[in-house]
């Protein structure tokens, strides 16, 4: 859960029976309309990012051009991830 004062917030229309499902939802869930659309945004994020990462290796794949292995893929991503977060650590110094 984000502190308090570190979110923005967003005004979104949606037609009345959209809008019903989504409270029903959230409810059945025992969730605010908040967290579901964090949730949804989060799951589209993913779906958009990997579609964007299985068409790049589609594009090295075919021009012959990747030597990376997933491995060497998922060992550069956790690589780069600690650095940055170590970079994050350093600025809040």
């Amino acid at each position: 859960m984000p502190r308090a004062g570190t979110t923005r917030t967003f005004t979104i229309s949606f037609p009345p029976d959209l809008a019903e499902q989504v409270e029903r939802l959230a409810k059945k869930e025992s969730r605010t309309t908040s967290e579901l659309f964090r949730e949804a945004f989060r799951a589209y994020r993913a779906k958009t990012v990997r579609a964007a990462l299985n068409d790049l290796r589609a594009l090295t794949t075919a021009s012959g051009d990747s030597d990376y292995t997933d491995e060497d893929i998922e060992r550069l991503v956790d690589e780069d991830r600690a650095e940055r977060w170590a970079a994050k650590q350093a600025g809040k110094k």
